[in-house]
């Protein structure tokens, strides 16, 4: 059986302060860049391992770090040239 998360706002979990990384997006209170863990999702890697690696996130950070991601790209519109 498969726990299903309801995620309310990635913003209770994600920050990007000039003064953490540059500005690049963090989960709130580390310095554990959003894009780190969203490339290890994407190459397979599942959530207990990334807890397991990353013992300060839990289920809800990695939940927020796809609904932030999915807010990124959700009005984005890809046309395709002729070549």
């Amino acid at each position: 059986m498969y726990k299903i998360a309801v995620m309310k706002k990635w913003e209770n979990h994600i920050e990007a302060n000039p003064e953490i990384m540059y500005g690049k997006p963090v989960i709130k209170g580390t310095r554990i860049p959003v894009d780190l863990i969203l490339e290890k999702m994407s190459n397979g890697t599942n959530f207990q391992t990334i807890i397991s690696d990353y013992p300060d996130l839990n289920e809800e950070d990695l939940y927020a770090c796809l609904a932030y991601a999915t807010s990124l790209i959700r009005n984005e519109v890809t046309i395709s040239l002729a070549s």
